[in-house]
């Protein structure tokens, strides 16, 4: 569980990169996610160890290396190949999270749980990179607040998109035994879940956004450590909810 949370995040934050241009960003930024990348990734490879095969210790393997010689790119001037490298280890990085998906995951669960990863590192890598950027502003006051405004943008998509795959899943997983799934435990899990990891992060993402627009950098910036609290304890919740019924919730 915990190596797929990893990957999620660490592919969910390169994949944020395409919204961000260096002229825009100091390449130092880049550098940052490289190296974010790089260490969750490697933290994964140590969750997974038992379990994986061949196939998904050189995807493991191949997005260490990529990000390892992007955070070495990044620091030179003009970062020459550093888009290159991030279009090598981004689908790398979603290749791996599906490869971990399925060497820890029970045999016969669906396949379209892989909507779960894709949708979960969505809104966690456009959640910590809208955190991560807000810093941006500390040190570069006059910076662009486009980088921003697109991340906070692609948190609320992500989360829009999170939540039609949950209520999907939670069509499917009630249509299958229905009167006898919603017991109230249940009912006490997806009030949690849903709440902390749906409701409350929206609503913030519109706070920042309001805050982004009087140029309260700093005050937007705080509000995303609570949305990416918020989101890591949502996902997390929701791993433990798929293990239980096998759906996402």
């Amino acid at each position: 569980m915990l190596a797929i949370f990893c990957l999620r995040l660490a592919s969910g934050m390169l994949a944020c990169l395409f919204l961000l241009s260096p002229a825009q960003v100091n390449p130092r930024f880049f550098r940052t996610q490289f190296l974010t990348a790089l260490a969750l990734t490697a933290l994964a490879a140590v969750f997974v160890r038992d379990d994986a095969n061949l196939w998904l210790w050189m995807s493991l393997g191949g997005v260490m290396v990529l990000t390892a010689l992007g955070s070495m790119v990044w620091m030179l001037d003009g970062a020459p190949g550093g888009r290159t490298l991030l279009m090598l280890a981004t689908p790398l990085a979603i290749l791996a999270l599906g490869q971990t998906g399925y060497c820890v995951r029970a045999e016969g669960e669906p396949w379209w749980l892989v909507w779960d990863d894709l949708t979960a590192a969505a809104i966690l890598g456009s959640a910590m990179t809208a955190m991560l950027i807000g810093h941006s502003y500390l040190i570069a006051p006059a910076m662009s607040l486009t980088p921003l405004y697109r991340l906070l943008g692609a948190l609320a998509g992500s989360t829009v998109a999170r939540i039609c795959v949950a209520a999907a899943g939670l069509w499917l997983w009630t249509g299958e035994r229905p009167g006898t799934t919603l017991d109230n435990e249940m009912i006490l899990w997806l009030a949690v879940r849903w709440g902390i990891g749906f409701a409350l992060p929206l609503i913030l993402c519109w706070l920042a956004w309001e805050t982004t627009r009087i140029r309260s950098t700093q005050s937007a910036t705080g509000i995303l450590y609570v949305v990416v609290i918020l989101c890591f304890l949502g996902e997390l919740t929701s791993q433990l909810l798929v293990a239980r019924t096998h759906y996402t919730l």
